[in-house]
């Protein structure tokens, strides 16, 4: 999203006349300000958001992510028309955020395990499950309808993967390659259980991160309970 420049060009008119009052400063320089302002409150907007969607989820109304950025809610929707915009914006940044993780635990990680498990350590200590896109997971239910559970093909309420079915999809597809690439890795080498899919990977990271008033409680509740999540997908002999 980018800020929308000011029009100008009445000031530039004028502005020759109230040069002396300025100082003598071309008008440029007077508008620096403005921009800067501008840009600060940006930043402030999406660092209140990704706050508020972290602790509140997606849900959390416009008016909470304008509370704690301190700014009224007009400057919100001067930068951002609509909360699906905003929302947006967020997922996309967290989605980059998490792809990066992920191709440097692909490539400065020899073990298949250990690169697996050092991508979701990083994200769920980075709060990133708390902004998975929205998109990205669904819970299914299976479509064979009239059928008894053991012929279906799809076990009822299985986490199926939805980004690939739009084509603008905020980087997600990408996010799910590489993803993908890891839990191949690590189901080659034996060391994940043949049952675990990208979808299960993605709900770790989001049930990992859990949103805790104290940062030193949510940071040891986070770290115990990957812990155990860890220990469930990895594959044990038997």
């Amino acid at each position: 999203m980018h800020v929308q420049d000011s029009r100008w060009s009445s000031a530039v008119t004028s502005g020759a006349t109230m040069s002396a009052a300025s100082g003598g400063r071309p008008d440029g320089a007077r508008t620096t300000p403005l921009r800067v302002d501008a840009q600060r409150n940006l930043e402030h907007v999406l660092r209140a958001a990704r706050e508020v969607f972290g602790e509140l989820g997606y849900g959390a109304p416009m008016e909470d992510v304008a509370r704690r950025a301190r700014v009224g809610v007009g400057t919100v929707y001067r930068r951002f028309p609509s909360k699906d915009v905003l929302v947006r914006r967020i997922a996309e940044e967290e989605t980059s955020r998490l792809t990066e993780q992920a191709r440097a635990a692909l490539g400065q990680e020899d073990e298949p395990w250990s690169a697996l498990s050092r991508f979701l350590r990083t994200s769920v200590a980075s709060g990133a499950g708390r902004l998975l896109p929205p998109q990205v997971l669904r819970v299914g239910v299976a479509e064979e309808r009239g059928l008894l559970p053991q012929q279906r093909t799809q076990p009822a309420g299985e986490l199926r993967l939805v980004s690939e079915e739009r084509e603008d999809d905020g980087g997600a597809a990408e996010l799910l390659d590489v993803v993908g690439q890891l839990v191949e890795r690590a189901r080659a080498a034996g060391e994940l259980r043949a049952d675990v899919s990208v979808s299960d990977v993605l709900l770790v990271i989001a049930t990992a991160a859990p949103s805790l008033p104290d940062a030193a409680q949510q940071a040891a509740a986070s770290a115990r309970l990957l812990d155990i999540l860890l220990e469930g997908l990895r594959c044990r002999p038997a």
